[in-house]
Parts: structure tokens; C-alpha cells; sequence
């Protein structure tokens, strides 16, 4: 292994730098302690959610708040608080198998996220001990419940725009709070509230605990929603509230980056979420292709109803994928702060913000991915899936807030690629050295290597295609749009996709060359089935994104130069995908759920 490979990753540094199987984290190799865990979290669904799905949608008087207390019985809401605070102290790719199992909890999964996430982590990791020891316990045991209050009316994805103030009072006890909140979930039952404000006329947010029966809160009514129907959602008002002094949360103006940070967590949970759900509705989708009937046999006897059920599995398979080896690297980049002599909180919130790329690239793709496997869920139910009596129309309601929560997929998109070009600007990734390679690459002879003999080489190659597709885009957009390239936003998206794509696909890829070494190729058909499909797949995708945005900035000799390079780097061997669908599909309709 050479001294580069040596190295932690980095985010971002997906696109410059090769991995090993051996260096990435797979589902496979859960212990023995996580598996459990993970099993309590399903038992607990079975239990006491979906036997009470209906009731919850109708948000019956105090039923959330108690299944939060029932969560926090077992552990499960403070698995990310120490020990010493009351939680279970668990790493970070745990606490994310823990979301994943219950993210098919409808609109539970939401307050207890809410809840265990934004609501509670802003106060574990910017509180004072004496903040901390006042309230995380009761939050960690679900005694109390948490709820973040960040969205105005006239402040969503631009955050830092809110009107809410605070003023010191003339004793300098108390900051007055005033103004209005927003789309704030577990409104309706929190005790607890991080509320975002600017003090006097600061340029920056400033963030406050404030309990939330205090003098002044008041609420309007539940709102009505699409989905996510038993989820609490208020608006919240602040009217000359009074909070002490001491309830400000870390230090004033810190709190757009509390937000920021607060943020990079809630949207990697939310990949982690999304798979659960995704993998409960493909269950549903086969269980019901296998006993529903058209034309004398099973519709899961059907080519066309096989497709979905293996798309569905493969888009999943490969988010997973991508899901638990980027919470890996965080721990590993965690450890690796706490070791320099960290404190434990501050090395979280770095490991975390060092992957916020990462973050950003998972909550697109994840949230995507359940979206279509709700809607070919409801497709193969046909009119039954568009009954309110089927669980499939559920969850086709509840998923479509995925794509708006945590920062909408459009604002991701453009953050993947605005912190990526960020740290190379700051010297932190080398991606101009690269790009240079890739550039200089152009205007030679191309090199026809002999063919791979091992069952994934062409996707090796392909990958090595794709990273170079990004470089080749987004190096020569750097330097043709310069200043204007952050207002490109159609560009900017292009590359943005096809760094998405490229993340999981070598996501997927990594983690079936790792099982292959676990257990062989020959009983790892379907997963080679899926990474092959996924990567015929996007290659075209990656192709046309790539022309989009090439046509879009370059022009003449140049232009066709380039094109050239695009179709050498998206090119792929002839390949089957009927037959590896088929294959796919055939092991779900066998095992009756999906089985990875």
C-alpha cells in the first residue's frame, strides 16, 4: 500500500483518489451487538407502530409523545448521547443503522429523527456542561422531547435571512425574543426548543434554549399535510420571551454554523432513513406481486413488474452501499480527531463537517431512491396502491417531503459542488493537478489496455471513466466561467449528478468486491448483477449530464475535443440487463422481501 492510500480520506477526495474494498465499511459485517440492536429497532415497529399506523395519522391526543417514551425505554433515543449523559454512546455508523431500521416508521420515524437529531445534538455538541447536564438526560431518556426552530416565512433555504431578534434587557439577564417559526416539527409536544435569532443587528444567527413553557411561546394549530400526517407540525410564535442569559448556545453569531453543522447530520440520517423505508416498501411491493393474480398467474411471473422489483432493489443496495461507507469514514475521521487530543463532541462535529460533501450527495440519492420505489410500489399495487387502505399509498405520500427536508435536493446539488471547489480552492484537495492530467490526456493516443479478466474489471474501468468525466467538466468550467460559475446553477447541477453517481457506483462496487472476498464470486451473483446494471445504467446518464453541460459552456474545435473524451470515458462493453435484472428480481421473488 502506497503512503497516499495510507492517509484518512477526506470528502470529496472520492474523485481524485482510489480505494480498496478492504478500506470501506459493508452491512455485512455488522457484530453481533449492532445486529441486535438493529433487531430491537424492528421489533419495535412491529410492535408499537405499525399496529397504531392509523391512529398516529390522526394524530391521536398524546400517542407520539408516548411511543417516544416507549423508544427512549429501550435505549433508542439517546444512542448518540454518552454514557455519562444518559445515552448508550454508540459510534456514528451504529447510530445510522439505528435510523435506517426505524426509518420505515412513517411518520414516527420523522419525530423520533427530529427529535434525536436536530432537536437534541445542537445542545450535546455546542452546550456548556451546565447546559448539558441540565437538560440531555431528560432528552436522552425521551422524557423530554426536542424540536428545532430554524424556518420563518420568509427564510427556507436561505436561513441566515430570518427575522427573529433578541435583545438584551436593560439588566442584562435575559435576551427578549421576539418573532415567528415555521414548518417546526414536534412542535405541538416539544418541551425543548433551539430557536435561531439574531441579537441587536447582527449579520449572523445566533441560537437559544428556550423551554418551551415559558411565557410568551404560543403555537397555532397542527398543520395539514400531504403526508408524514401523524408528524407534528407547527408554527411557532416568540412574543417578548424572556430567556435567561445563560441559555444562549454557544458563542453569538454561531449559530448559521450550528445550523450548517446541525444540518451535514440531519442529511446523512435522512439517506440512512430513507433506505429503511425503501427496503420495507420493496418487501411490500414483492409480497403482493407474489400473491396478486392477472391472466391465470402471480403478476411477479411478469417482465415487466421484475424490472421494478429488481430496480428497486438495485438503486437501494447501492445507496446502502454508499450510506454506511461514508458513516465509516466519519468514524474513522472522529477517531482519528480524538486521538490529536480533540474533545469528544468538537471531534464529531468535525469528522462529520470533513464529509459534508458526502452528507449532501447521500440525502439527494436517498431520498430519490425511495421516491421511485414508493411509486413503482403503487404501480405494481395498481388501483389497490391508490387506496387509502393499502400501505403503499402511505408511504408514496410520506416520502415526497424527503426531497424538501434537510436543505432541498436542488440546494444540495449545489452544495456538493460549491464545497468540493471550495477546498480545492483552500488547497485541500488537489484537483487541479488531475484535472491537468485529465486535460493533457485529451490530445493523445487513446490506450487500449487488455480486457479485464476479473468479473468486475470493466466497472473498474468504467469508474476510472467516470471520475475522469468530472475532472475533465469541472476543471474546464472553472476556468472558462470563473466568477460566474456559482451563478450556473443548470451547470453546476450537471456535475453535481454526475458526481453522485460516480460516488455510488464505486459505493457499490467496493462493497461486492469486499463480499466477493468474504465469500466467493460464485455466491455473489445477484450483487454482480447489481453493480453491473447500475453501471451500464449510469454510464449513459453520466454521458448525457456530461454533454449538457458541455454544450452549455464550450463551443468549436474545443467542444468537439471534449465530446470525444466524454464518449471515450462513458463508454461500456455490450451487457445484458434483461438477464441481470431477471436474476435479481427472481432471488426477491424467491425469498418474498428484499433480501440484501
Amino acid at each position: 500500500m502506497s503512503e497516499n492510500t495510507k492517509k484518512p480520506m477526506k470528502g470529496g477526495e472520492f474523485i481524485i483518489r482510489d480505494t480498496a474494498p478492504s478500506e470501506i465499511f459493508i452491512p455485512e459485517k455488522w457484530s453481533e451487538e449492532q445486529r441486535m440492536i438493529a433487531d430491537m429497532c424492528e421489533d419495535f415497529i412491529k410492535a408499537e407502530i405499525l399496529p397504531n399506523i392509523e391512529e398516529i395519522d390522526a394524530m391521536e391526543e398524546g400517542l407520539m409523545p408516548s411511543l417516544i417514551d416507549k423508544a427512549g425505554e429501550l435505549g433508542l433515543v439517546g444512542m448518540s448521547v454518552p454514557e455519562e449523559l444518559g445515552g448508550m454512546g454508540v459510534d456514528f455508523n451504529t447510530s445510522m443503522l439505528v435510523t435506517e431500521k426505524l426509518g420505515h416508521g412513517y411518520s414516527f420515524s420523522v419525530a423520533f429523527s427530529a427529535h434525536t437529531g436536530i432537536g437534541t445534538l445542537p445542545l450535546l455538541y455546542y452546550g456548556t456542561e451546565e447546559q448539558k447536564k441540565k437538560y440531555i438526560p431528560k432528552l436522552a431518556s425521551g422524557e423530554w422531547k426536542a424540536a428545532y426552530c430554524l424556518t420563518e416565512p420568509g427564510a427556507g433555504s436561505d436561513a441566515n435571512s430570518g427575522k427573529t431578534k433578541a435583545v438584551l434587557s436593560e439588566d442584562g439577564k435575559h435576551y427578549i425574543l421576539n418573532g415567528q417559526k415555521m414548518w417546526i416539527t414536534n412542535a405541538g409536544f416539544a418541551n425543548f426548543f433551539t430557536v435561531f435569532a439574531k441579537i441587536d443587528d447582527d449579520k449572523k444567527l445566533s441560537a437559544f434554549i428556550v423551554e418551551a413553557d415559558i411565557e410568551g411561546v404560543t403555537l397555532n394549530p397542527e398543520e395539514k399535510k400531504m403526508g408524514i400526517k401523524g408528524s407534528s407540525t407547527r408554527q411557532v410564535f416568540f412574543n417578548n420571551v424572556k430567556v435567561p442569559v445563560e441559555n444562549l448556545l454557544s458563542e453569538r453569531e454561531n449559530g448559521f454554523k450550528i445550523a450548517l453543522n446541525i444540518l451535514n447530520i440531519g442529511r446523512i440520517k435522512l439517506g440512512a432513513a430513507v433506505v429503511g423505508a425503501s427496503k420495507a416498501t420493496i418487501t411490500q411491493s414483492v409480497t403482493y406481486a407474489n400473491e396478486r393474480e392477472q391472466f391465470g398467474r402471480a403478476i411477479s411471473k411478469y417482465g415487466a413488474i421484475r424490472y421494478k422489483l429488481a430496480e428497486q432493489a438495485i438503486q437501494t443496495f447501492v445507496v446502502e452501499s454508499a450510506i454506511y461507507r461514508a458513516g465509516h469514514n466519519i468514524d474513522d475521521a472522529i477517531a482519528g480527531y480524538i486521538a490529536d487530543g480533540m474533545e469528544k463532541s468538537q471531534a464529531t462535529l468535525k469528522g462529520i463537517e470533513l464529509f459534508a460533501p458526502e452528507c449532501a450527495i447521500l440525502k439527494v440519492a436517498g431520498s430519490e431512491t425511495l421516491d421511485y420505489a414508493v411509486d413503482e410500489a403503487v404501480q405494481i399495487f395498481g388501483g389497490m396502491g391508490y387506496s387509502a387502505e393499502s400501505s403503499v399509498e402511505r408511504a408514496y405520500r410520506d416520502a415526497r417531503i424527503n426531497r424538501i427536508f434537510e436543505g432541498t435536493n436542488e440546494i444540495n446539488r449545489l452544495l456538493i459542488v460549491d464545497m468540493v471547489l471550495r477546498r480545492a480552492m483552500k488547497g485541500e484537495l488537489d484537483l487541479m493537478g488531475p484535472a491537468m492530467a485529465v486535460a493533457s490526456e485529451l490530445m493523445s493516443i487513446p490506450d487500449f489496455a487488455d480486457k479485464p479478466t476479473s468479473v468486475l474489471g470493466n466497472e473498474e474501468l468504467y469508474l476510472k471513466g467516470f471520475k475522469k468525466t468530472i475532472l475533465m467538466i469541472a476543471g474546464s468550467a472553472v476556468q472558462k466561467l470563473m466568477q460566474t460559475m456559482s451563478k450556473e446553477q443548470e451547470i453546476l447541477m450537471n456535475i453535481a449528478d454526475i458526481s453522485i453517481w460516480t460516488y455510488l457506483a464505486e459505493s457499490a462496487l467496493l462493497r461486492v468486491q469486499h463480499i466477493i472476498e468474504m465469500r466467493g464470486e460464485e455466491n455473489c451473483q445477484e450483487e454482480i448483477a447489481m453493480v453491473k446494471t447500475y453501471f451500464y445504467d449510469v454510464a449513459d446518464k453520466i454521458n448525457k449530464a456530461g454533454k449538457d453541460a458541455l454544450n452549455s459552456f464550450t463551443e468549436g474545435d474545443e467542444l468537439r475535443m471534449m465530446l470525444m473524451g466524454l464518449k471515450r470515458f462513458t463508454k461500456t462493453e455490450p451487457f445484458n440487463p434483461k438477464a441481470a435484472r431477471q436474476l435479481i428480481a427472481t432471488k426477491i421473488i424467491d425469498k418474498n422481501k428484499y433480501c440484501w
